[in-house]
């Protein structure tokens, strides 16, 4: 009887060995197995329609085309993502649900109290895109250009308005910048995406807009936006009558809008390897770049390390913008 009773405590640790090695083994070959086991949701945290939305749709239709797997893009907008991010940071770590972000998600820790921490919530995956921005105003708008628009947000202090698609958004960042640079002032005016705020700058409802190239080059191009400057250090191919900012009267002026893919942290290293893997034979596929570069996009598709580093670089640097300008959000 002795001889049973010592033993169970050993059978015990043994089972619970073998059950622990059974479980590590299992999540291996589930993470050598993704994505087979089922569709893959993109979360997008902005509206239908926006920039990140459209870059988003075209990458993941790719992703589909890659992978062998259905991709499907989940729209949950608010807070300049933070509503978005927070569920996919409480989702389960399997790779089967993936936030596509924006440069908010490096904005928002310097300007409000979050659910979740983006340095140790998320694992960034990869960069999908970096596109400018384009100033666009009404057609009927009596501004032609960037300074006409200056001079009279200087005689008007106050009166004059400016649209984001979000508080904390870098179309809210972008044009506090400006604001701050050029010396000139104009309100705030933020929407629940993207879309929502170029649908009122086109009715003439907001004087200005910082919005990404995605959601609005097409517009222009088609005589229902006026693009007054780009935020890119260089003009862009398919507005090159357009100037940048900085050819405008704002020297050194540069922002670019960029859009990537985040896991939530305790995802195997396996997986977030074969998700990179995947953006990047997404993005190399001529169809896709050639549908992204024609809304102003470029493609990116950086490696893990890479695209946390840069996001890191980011969040320092809007820390810094906030702070050094007093931006707050209500």
């Amino acid at each position: 009887m002795k001889k049973i009773k010592t033993l169970r405590p050993a059978m015990t640790v043994l089972a619970l060995g073998l059950g622990l090695g059974l479980g590590l083994f299992q999540g291996t070959l589930h993470a050598a197995d993704y994505p087979a086991a089922q569709a893959i949701t993109v979360v997008v945290p902005f509206s239908a329609g926006g920039g990140a939305d459209n870059a988003a749709r075209i990458i993941a239709k790719a992703l589909g085309e890659v992978s062998g797997q259905t991709v499907v893009v989940d729209n949950k907008a608010g807070a300049s993502g933070a509503i978005g991010a927070a569920l996919v940071a409480r989702a389960k770590a399997d790779g089967y649900t993936v936030l596509y972000d924006a440069s908010s998600f490096a904005i928002n820790p310097a300007l409000r109290k979050l659910p979740y921490d983006p340095a140790k919530d998320f694992i960034a995956v990869s960069q999908a895109i970096s596109v400018p921005n384009i100033l666009v105003a009404a057609p009927s708008s009596p501004y032609n250009s960037l300074a006409d628009f200056m001079n009279a947000a200087r005689q008007k202090p106050g009166r004059l308005t400016y649209a984001s698609y979000g508080p904390g958004s870098l179309a809210q960042m972008a044009t506090e910048l400006l604001k701050a640079d050029a010396k000139f002032d104009a309100v705030h005016v933020p929407y629940k995406g993207g879309a929502p705020a170029i649908v009122d700058v086109m009715g003439g409802q907001v004087d200005v807009y910082f919005a990404n190239a995605a959601s609005s080059i097409n517009y222009v191009k088609g005589g229902k936006l006026k693009a007054l400057a780009v935020s890119s250090a260089k003009r862009m191919p398919d507005l090159p009558d357009v100037p940048t900012v900085a050819e405008s009267g704002i020297k050194g002026f540069e922002v670019t809008e960029w859009n990537g893919f985040f896991l939530p942290a305790g995802t195997a290293p396996e997986t977030v390897q074969k998700l990179q893997d995947l953006v990047q034979k997404a993005l190399a596929l001529p169809a896709t770049r050639a549908s992204l570069e024609k809304l102003g996009l470029t493609p990116v598709g950086s490696s893990s390390a890479a695209f946390t580093g840069f996001v890191a670089a980011e969040r320092k640097r809007w820390d810094a913008v906030v702070k050094a300008n007093g931006i707050t959000v209500q």
